[in-house]
């Protein structure tokens, strides 16, 4: 007795589409980044390419886990491989992990040694002017995809780090061009490291969250389980759990104890009817199982 979800997010072509559109846009970015950090001695601007190279690379694992999601479940993998997202979120959130320790250690020597620093502060502002503007194209194509994927978000984190970056990027140019204090270029590099740990953290939270099976955020338990009880027909219900195979794929189980007569008028189909679209309807579950148990039969879960 249930309902079937809907393939949705990275799943769709269209993502897949945006997805490709953006890593060739981020790809050519990063070649242009390095030769003009190479050229201006920029660490600020190679920070900013090795995080374009992490985009890149972020894109590239959402494209992979997109092909791998869209198969289609077998006896082997029931729901399908839609975990195949999360997984690569939980490699974009390494690399970004990586990226930001990589940026402060190499920012941290700088500082140390301002006289062995060079920056064409000039080189420096139009590349990092091409990296915003890239960066901007990037985050509009995925804003609305990003809604529904984990592994989307995940790329699209990364992409809105890199703008910030290159914006501050830019303001580190401007200082160096207008007063010569090229340990801005250092300090720029410091911050781009902050920017990232956050945003991180917080989708390695996510993925944590989802492969623990936790309640998805914002999904109230309680207000299902009233919802659940204010069904006609519907005496209790126990056993209810609710976890996420991914960002935007709830799925949604309970034993549902259903009064005698119920049964006898045939009211059954009716009552599974009801739950599953107020599921549906009122909090975006759309695969949902149900076991309808007379009065006299409980069956309570080891957990509860």
């Amino acid at each position: 007795m249930h309902d079937h979800a809907p393939a949705t997010g990275i799943r769709g072509a269209g993502n897949r589409r945006l997805l490709t559109i953006s890593l060739c846009l981020t790809s050519l970015v990063f070649v242009v980044q390095v030769v003009g950090a190479i050229l201006s001695g920029s660490l600020a601007l190679l920070a900013d390419a090795v995080h374009m190279l992490m985009d890149a690379a972020a894109l590239v694992i959402a494209l992979l886990a997109s092909a791998v999601a869209a198969r289609p479940a077998d006896d082997r993998r029931t729901f399908g491989y839609q975990r195949a997202e999360v997984f690569g979120a939980l490699v974009n959130g390494i690399l970004l992990i990586v990226l930001s320790v990589w940026i402060a250690i190499e920012a941290v020597v700088r500082l140390l040694h301002p006289d062995d620093t060079h920056v064409a502060g000039g080189l420096m502002l139009v590349i990092a002017a091409l990296g915003l503007v890239a960066n901007a194209a990037a985050i509009w194509l995925l804003s609305a995809a990003q809604r529904t994927s984990i592994n989307v978000r995940g790329a699209y984190i990364e992409v809105l780090g890199d703008l910030l970056g290159s914006a501050a990027v830019i303001v580190a140019a401007i200082v160096i061009l207008a007063t010569g204090w090229v340990q801005a270029d250092a300090v720029v590099s410091l911050l781009i490291a902050a920017m990232i740990v956050p945003r991180a953290i917080g989708l390695l939270r996510e993925v944590f969250g989802v492969l623990s099976e936790a309640t998805p955020t914002g999904m109230q338990v309680e207000e299902i389980r009233r919802h659940i009880l204010d069904t006609a027909g519907v005496v209790a219900v126990h056993d209810l759990h609710v976890w996420q195979l991914t960002r935007g794929a709830p799925v949604f189980t309970a034993h549902v104890v259903v009064a005698e007569e119920a049964f006898g008028t045939g009211r059954i189909s009716d009552i599974l009817a009801d739950l599953q679209n107020c599921l549906s309807t009122h909090f975006d579950v759309a695969h949902s199982t149900f076991q309808l148990e007379h009065a006299g039969h409980v069956e309570h879960d080891a957990h509860e």
